[in-house]
């Protein structure tokens, strides 16, 4: 493929967009500061209508919930995308993969402004904001039904053209992904469930592009508690991704955290890849 040229893609997790406006630098300053083909976000946390933001040079696509103040992606792409889903187009697919109980679970997150699935000439762009399991593990059921129609959801995706998913994924998958495993195990984002269905993801043809590029990287985490000095003792985890289909895993020529980036409790991720 002679026409391929290297993307240049972020993914961030704001934790409210409109906070993130009022930060120095600006929510505006970072992404153009950053000059990414693909600037994806999560936790916008606001509705239609609540924010004018002006990105020159870019589409904006944008997902919200239907709850106030809660979830919600966007994405602002330089390339105008062909056509864009969000999550009520997985709902066929949960009716066909899931319980009538699950189902209903999968239906609530649904409504919560989760994915933004862009489809670009070469490769399509997912970013999704994956439920969390919540303390005591109150939405495990919830987690591991998206989960699964999220999976089949790429896969079908996968079918048609290469694809890169990226965002909060709510799950450090193993060991090295978070400082402090052994206190961990089996709270959110840190148990045997969760991690063996980021395992399952990962097993239906996608890869963990940064730990494809720095397989042995201690260290290296994408959110850090506001509490407890975490990011200034770097006692983080990592569950900010870039996956990227199997078929083009070869393409990615970088795979960075941008963990100098503040004004959220995450920071972004950085994926430059040949498509």
């Amino acid at each position: 493929m002679s026409d391929t040229h290297e993307l240049r893609l972020v993914s961030w997790n704001v934790n409210g967009l409109r906070a993130v406006m009022k930060k120095d630098p600006s929510f505006v300053d970072v992404v153009e500061s950053i000059g990414a083909d693909v600037f994806a976000i999560q936790e916008t946390k606001l509705q239609e209508g609540q924010i004018e933001l002006d990105l020159p040079g870019y589409h904006q696509t944008w997902s919200y919930a239907e709850r106030k103040g809660y979830s919600g992606t966007a994405v602002f792409s330089r390339e105008k995308p062909l056509r864009v889903l969000h999550a009520d187009a997985m709902l066929p697919i949960a009716h066909e993969v899931l319980s009538a109980d699950d189902e209903q679970l999968f239906a609530v997150a649904a409504t919560e402004g989760r994915v933004c699935a862009l489809e670009f000439e070469t490769y399509w762009l997912v970013d999704v904001y994956t439920p969390n399991a919540q303390g005591e593990l109150a939405r495990i059921d919830t987690r591991l039904a998206w989960d699964r129609v999220y999976r089949e959801f790429l896969a079908r995706l996968a079918s048609e053209k290469p694809v890169v998913t990226c965002g909060d994924f709510n799950v450090a998958h193993e060991e090295i992904d978070l400082k402090n495993p052994g206190p961990n195990r089996g709270n959110a984002g840190f148990s045997d469930e969760e991690r063996a269905s980021f395992t399952e993801l990962l097993e239906a043809g996608f890869t963990d592009t940064f730990r494809y590029r720095n397989p042995e990287l201690t260290g290296a985490y994408t959110w850090w508690s506001y509490r407890f000095n975490a990011r200034k003792n770097n006692a983080g985890w990592r569950i900010d991704y870039f996956l990227v289909s199997n078929d083009v895993a070869e393409r990615v020529t970088g795979a960075s955290i941008l963990s100098e980036v503040y004004g959220s409790d995450h920071c972004p991720v950085e994926l430059t890849i040949e498509l």
